[in-house]
């Protein structure tokens, strides 16, 4: 089992994404804490699935929560270690969960479900979880409005995006409702504002998949020229950030 050629290019931008990604609000640990209800109280186990670089494994400890943190790619596994601690960090899949049965209270998972083969995942997901639990599933969306480049930035990057799983393949809902595990999953959505600089905007887009994939000499001019056409207009000081928050409970 590999993971999709577009999300092994996360190892080769992790600087930006650690720099670029948001941090996630204590409203949002607080939600996932909350619909576990007397389940979640501290210290609760929770399985991160593909933590990335432990933006939400962070803050899902920062909220009292006991956490580990599971990546398959070396070099994000690395950053999430110095900044978690080695002894919370595994190397395994979602497809293959290097944990015991009945083993979590919640698993989540924050801007990586569409990279998983999503039933194999979802029998994996319902295995480590003990009775009562939930699979909560984060989105990030980044909200440019205000800035006067953002129509003309939202057209070129849509050109720039090949066929990607976050957009063009099933939604994990339909995996999940299929699945016979999970019961429905309902959305909460919480919005929060973080700085705009150049610096953060070009970061954060350097962090997208399909932008990462490109070759380095191909990515290295799409930013300049991201990087221009942010410079050359007007930003907002602040602009806002959504999380999208899906908690489906196990059966």
């Amino acid at each position: 089992m590999s993971l999709h050629p577009l999300a092994e290019r996360f190892a080769s931008v992790a600087a930006e994404y650690e720099r670029g990604r948001p941090d996630y609000p204590p409203a949002l640990v607080d939600l996932i804490a909350d619909a576990l209800g007397e389940a979640a109280r501290p210290p609760a186990r929770v399985l991160h699935l593909g933590a990335g670089t432990g933006k939400l494994t962070r803050a899902l400890l920062a909220g009292g929560l006991d956490v580990v943190a599971v990546e398959p790619q070396a070099a994000l596994r690395e950053v999430l270690a110095e900044s978690v601690g080695a002894e919370r960090v595994r190397d395994g899949l979602a497809e293959a969960i290097p944990l015991a049965d009945a083993s979590v209270e919640a698993v989540t998972v924050s801007d990586a479900f569409h990279w998983f083969d999503h039933a194999p995942a979802l029998a994996e997901i319902a295995r480590v979880l003990r009775p009562g639990g939930a699979l909560c599933v984060v989105w990030t969306i980044p909200d440019w409005t205000g800035a006067s480049w953002a129509h003309e930035l939202g057209t070129l990057m849509a050109a720039l995006r090949p066929e990607h799983p976050a957009f063009d393949g099933p939604p994990w809902q339909d995996a999940a409702r299929a699945s016979g595990h999970f019961g429905d999953p309902r959305e909460i959505r919480v919005t929060t504002a973080r700085l705009a600089s150049p610096a953060l905007l070009v970061d954060h887009i350097a962090s997208m998949s399909w932008i990462a994939a490109m070759a380095d000499r191909e990515r290295d001019q799409r930013l300049v020229e991201i990087r221009a056409l942010i410079e050359a207009g007007e930003t907002p000081e602040r602009m806002p950030i959504h999380f999208v928050l899906a908690i489906a409970e196990l059966r």
